[in-house]
């Protein structure tokens, strides 16, 4: 026996150098820095992860304990019947034990299940949120290029992927090293030998195993990925743009692009299922193998005794204890996966916005006073100026229409005012504080802006206005959609009206006046508007024009249009082309001039 044991321990030291040796491999080969600010998360929901993996614990223990239990009890059972000790065997204390393990295994299974998924689905929620909250700085800017269908790819499939570190990372490896812990030294009470060599078998496996699926998975993983962001992609394309496609005869190309990207999604999740029964196919066959090894040793006897049911109890315990080694090696097949959803989330995570708001800005009841000066705008990879040399001051209260034929700069000029972007020239400035000096919230407090694109969120007639006045009332809302003329949304089911994908619900129109109902109940002091009665008729035109009017009696307004209604109400007016101001004053003052302004009123 003594012979037996030093080669035990000679093959558990080989054995354990091997594997730690694949482990500095498996590390070398990880960046594992993509998952820091992800594991940072974890901290908040601490409690819920720890219970959930405690629970996960006792389950298997749980387990274990019933089929080694139940080995024992059965052989024992058995060879009591054969002989006189049928008389005297406690039937009653191992069935009890029987029955408890049971319950508290289906109780801990249970309860486990519930624990770690609320935390996790908590977790994810607190993902996305950051995500998003990331994400904001930096639309509009260089990110922009990304497609919607891809940001809504990492939004939702890419941060799904990172409950796979605690599900199937931390929780599983934390688990199997304790129960591996546990059953190497239940069995080393009752012998050393059989103890130390089941332990060393698992141990190896523990450690060998991720090495080996990780590598095997890595690149699958990275495919399955993007396979899932491109079908998205492709997908998204054709069945939005299906009317148009049809239109000019595109439809069937689309589909089959679409249809290519769903077969490259599945040949990637086949060979992921081809690996999880590989990883199948191994753990069977190592269970198999180290129970006739097991056996092999305990075959003339545990612990030095003669055989007995104790034999059974050992082969029910190997077969037993190799449960926790199932998710092991899906542990580490899916890390290429997570790894790679990772890194595109940390390409927005940690980009940098191109306007940084200072946190301890300028804060400050606006006025309204506009200064813009001699500023200049390129866009990102571009040569020409968009913008160039414009300056204009407004005092509180005034309001200037901003004309112009389509690209010569009208709408970037309002993003520069928003600050979504910064001039590479010159400066903007609000009440006299330039604009990079001011405090985020307080300059969007300052600002209402009222765009071509208005944007209606899927949800109720409520929530897309609770936007523009978190704090106001039901009474102000209906107020509201009633100045712009929606009363007929309130006919039915009144704020709670659902509006559906983008607005679907409603008209253009009506999306038009929505987003004009929102301004009038934000009521900043100032008030930008890039075309905002476009798409409405005539009539409806004149009632928005002078109902923005009247809202904006005391607000500094700068107005973008290329329709020349209410000009003569404004107090100056500016003409740009090809990003300069070409002409400047009012309305009469320009009619006088006979320029450029003259002779668009004349082909009205």
């Amino acid at each position: 026996m003594a012979s037996w044991f030093k080669m035990v321990i000679s093959i558990k030291l080989v054995m354990k150098a091997f594997s730690l040796t694949c482990w500095h491999i498996l590390i070398r080969g990880i960046s594992m820095r993509d998952l820091v600010p992800y594991l940072k998360l974890y901290r908040k929901h601490w409690f819920g992860l720890t219970v959930g993996m405690i629970l996960g614990l006792l389950t298997l223990l749980a387990g274990l304990s019933l089929l080694t239990l139940s080995g024992w009890f059965i052989s024992a059972s058995a060879v009591a019947g054969l002989t006189i000790a049928r008389q005297t065997f406690n039937y009653m204390l191992p069935g009890a034990g029987v029955r408890g393990f049971s319950m508290a295994r289906t109780a801990g299974r249970w309860g486990e299940r519930v624990v770690s998924h609320d935390a996790t689905f908590k977790l994810l929620a607190d993902l996305r949120l950051f995500f998003f909250k990331k994400l904001t700085p930096l639309i509009p800017g260089r990110q922009t290029n990304l497609r919607d269908a891809d940001l809504l790819n990492r939004l939702v499939a890419d941060v799904d992927a990172m409950d796979h570190v605690y599900l199937r990372l931390v929780s599983p490896l934390v688990i199997g090293v304790i129960g591996l812990l546990a059953v190497t030294g239940f069995l080393a009470w009752f012998d050393l030998t059989i103890g130390l060599t089941l332990g060393a078998v698992l141990l190896s496996l523990m450690l060998a195993l991720p090495v080996i699926f990780y590598r095997l998975g890595k690149s699958n993983g990275e495919e399955l990925t993007y396979a899932k962001a491109n079908y998205r992609v492709k997908l998204l394309d054709w069945l939005q743009g299906h009317a148009e496609l049809l239109l000019f005869n595109a439809e069937d190309r689309y589909r089959k692009e679409a249809e290519s990207e769903q077969e490259k999604l599945l040949a990637a999740q086949r060979k992921m299922a081809s690996l999880t029964g590989f990883a199948n196919a191994i753990l069977m066959a190592a269970t198999g193998w180290t129970l006739v090894l097991i056996l092999w040793i305990s075959a003339d006897g545990v612990g030095g005794a003669m055989p007995d049911p104790f034999i059974a109890m050992v082969a029910f315990a190997t077969m037993a204890s190799f449960e926790m080694m199932m998710p092991v090696a899906g542990a580490f097949q899916y890390l290429g996966q997570t790894l790679t959803s990772a890194r595109r989330l940390n390409e927005i995570i940690e980009a940098t916005p191109d306007t940084q708001f200072d946190p301890n800005g300028h804060q400050a009841v606006v006025h309204g006073d506009i200064s813009i000066d001699n500023i200049s705008y390129t866009y990102h990879d571009s040569e020409q100026p968009v913008v160039s040399n414009v300056s204009i001051k407004l005092k509180k209260g005034e309001k200037l229409a901003l004309l112009g034929r389509t690209g010569c700069g009208k709408s970037t000029l309002l993003q520069l005012i928003t600050r979504n972007w910064d001039p590479q020239q010159g400066q903007i400035s609000i009440d006299g504080v330039a604009l990079p000096s001011w405090h985020e919230t307080s300059l969007r407090t300052a600002i209402t802006v009222v765009s071509q694109r208005v944007d209606v969120f899927n949800g109720s007639l409520r929530e897309n206005l609770v936007l523009a006045k978190p704090e106001g009332t039901d009474e102000e809302f209906k107020a509201s959609l009633v100045r712009v003329g929606l009363e007929t949304l309130l006919e039915d089911k009144g704020l709670d009206t659902w509006l559906g994908e983008g607005g679907r619900q409603i008209s253009g129109g009506e999306r038009r006046r929505l987003g004009i109902a929102r301004a009038l109940l934000h009521n900043a002091p100032i008030l930008l508007l890039d075309e905002p009665t476009e798409g409405l008729d005539r009539r409806t035109e004149q009632q928005i024009l002078s109902l923005l009017l009247e809202h904006a009696k005391d607000k500094t307004v700068l107005f973008i249009t290329h329709r020349l209604v209410g000009l003569e109400q404004m107090d100056h007016i500016c003409l740009m082309d090809e990003g300069e101001i070409i002409e400047r004053g009012q309305h009469q003052e320009l009619i006088a001039a006979g320029g450029r302004y003259t002779e668009l009123c004349n082909r009205i």
